[in-house]
């Protein structure tokens, strides 16, 4: 986004990156939930940006135990947009199948140690074979998607390994995400209990009741528009997603769940486009953008 198209709205000066935000500062507490023991007694915790360790007592000699991070990769949805027969996460756009792009960017990002990807029933061979032609090998496992974006990512927690601390939840048609991006929202949501990545609205938004004229214009500078990844604590998203699935509601937001538990969810600002494909239109955009790439 250019100087030019930079809201005049108060952000101006405001630093990119993590964006502070009121909040309980023990969010797990908040949500009346409880962090899962340590299994080893520690005197000390290391922190990195990507991954938690816990360090054993000089006088134990028992193995280092380490808490991981993994990506759910939400790849089951079946993209009606770009019409009935056509598959867009397999389009070939800069050399590479959209799917590819964004596997590859999780891959390659050093604070994720395993990907999940969640995939609809039947496509699993297809998945393997692309991880066979494209030399994917980070540690990876196939699970099969549910009927709703929730059951999917649903499906990917109990996929999730019993030594996973962190999940960062990413839509498989998202190809532009930065490591940089994946690592501050790690980051946030070791921190916070919860994050997401997201950008300040910069377009006028008008509110409207009937889908044919103007109801109100919203104040933009309250709304901040959400991307992937989004990323928690993983005892933070079941709670939250199991009070979705237990009041019979239907969300396309992971951290819409959030809000019903009264977490709170940390923003971080997306400074690089991260754009998802839903329409034909988008292919071109997305297309520059990857052969434009500066790797993280």
């Amino acid at each position: 986004m250019s100087a030019e198209d930079q809201p005049q709205d108060g952000r101006k000066g405001q630093r990119q990156g993590i964006v502070p935000q009121r909040g309980d500062e023990n969010p797990g507490a908040a949500a009346g939930l409880r962090h899962r023991r340590d299994p080893v007694r520690v005197l000390t915790r290391t922190f990195t940006p990507c991954n938690l360790t816990l360090a054993p007592t000089t006088h134990n000699l028992q193995p280092e135990i380490r808490f991981m991070t993994s990506a759910i990769i939400v790849a089951a949805g079946k993209g009606t947009r770009m019409g009935p027969t056509q598959d867009k996460l397999f389009l070939e756009i800069a050399g590479k199948p959209v799917v590819v792009h964004t596997w590859q960017r999780f891959a390659e990002a050093e604070c994720i140690d395993d990907i999940i990807l969640v995939v609809r029933e039947g496509m699993q061979s297809a998945f393997e074979e692309l991880a066979k032609r494209f030399q994917l090998g980070k540690p990876f496992r196939l699970v099969a998607g549910g009927a709703e974006r929730q059951d999917s990512v649903w499906n990917g927690l109990e996929a999730a390994g019993e030594e996973t601390e962190i999940v960062a939840i990413q839509d498989a048609a998202r190809p532009c995400t930065s490591g940089r991006l994946i690592a501050d929202t790690v980051t946030m949501a070791r921190e916070n209990g919860a994050a997401v990545a997201a950008q300040p609205v910069t377009d006028t938004i008008k509110e409207s009741v009937d889908g044919k004229s103007v109801t109100r214009t919203l104040d933009r500078s309250l709304l901040w528009s959400v991307q992937t990844p989004q990323t928690f604590r993983i005892e933070i998203l079941r709670h939250a997603l199991s009070e979705a699935r237990n009041r019979g509601l239907l969300i396309t937001d992971d951290t819409a769940a959030c809000e019903l538990i009264g977490q709170p969810v940390r923003l971080v600002t997306s400074a690089e486009p991260n754009p998802k494909v839903t329409r034909r239109e988008d292919l071109a955009y997305v297309e520059m953008l990857l052969r434009n790439r500066v790797p993280a």
